[in-house]
């Protein structure tokens, strides 16, 4: 008897696919790279952000890096030193200096990823004109917003690592986490906007109706 071959485990399941890669786009602000006065990232569960700054150090985009993240339940396992620490590792072993590297150990979102970051470039009376914040691939859209809102005097380009969907699941091993993330931050635009964490984004309706379908399939799990 013949039996169709199961997908693999790292594989989006085709019966949702569109709405993913729907959210997926949305997330991506496909800004244009500029050099910056500092490199942020943000801390998560994705070594992507710590490849993507190292890349773009290598390139001239800026002189200096912020690492900034403490731990959360999703990180610790992986990170057990904390997010911005395992980062600063990354990017050393790589061969960025240790001294273009500043750690901030203690935020645990991306509000106090932005404000702590902040804190740190005053200590070290470092002034800033512009930032180039590096994060998951879905959390382009929600950075931009809360850093246009808390830090509105710099100008904000955002990046990840320029990975497809694919190859974003396969490198992170959990497709439904991913899907959970992606659906969660899609939430996060309008509830953080209505709460005063972030300037407000417009969301088309395709957007919507696809974060919708996520939702009434069970992908919940990172709803606010």
């Amino acid at each position: 008897m013949n039996r169709r071959a199961a997908a693999p485990a790292e594989v989006i399941p085709d019966a949702i696919r569109a709405d993913v890669e729907r959210l997926w786009r949305y997330h991506d602000l496909h800004h244009e790279l500029r050099p910056c006065t500092v490199g942020i990232g943000l801390g998560s569960h994705d070594l992507g952000v710590a490849v993507i700054a190292t890349r773009l150090f290598r390139e001239g985009l800026f002189p200096r890096i912020v690492f900034t993240g403490a731990n959360a339940p999703t990180t610790v396992e992986r990170f057990p030193r904390g997010e911005a620490v395992h980062y600063r590792e990354y990017a050393i072993e790589q061969g960025v200096p240790a001294e273009a590297i500043l750690v901030e150990p203690r935020a645990t979102n991306t509000a106090q990823n932005l404000e702590y970051s902040r804190q740190i470039l005053t200590e070290h009376r470092i002034p800033v004109q512009s930032v180039l914040i590096m994060s998951r691939p879905y959390q382009q859209r929600r950075a931009y917003a809360t850093c246009r809102l808390m830090w509105p005097e710099v100008d904000v380009v955002c990046a990840s690592n320029p990975l497809e969907l694919n190859d974003y699941v396969r490198s992170i091993g959990d497709p439904r986490r991913v899907v959970d993330m992606l659906v969660g931050d899609t939430q996060r635009i309008e509830v953080y906007a209505e709460r005063g964490f972030a300037i407000p984004q417009e969301m088309p309706d395709e957007v919507r109706a696809a974060f919708e379908r996520l939702v009434a399939a069970g992908y919940t799990s990172r709803l606010i």
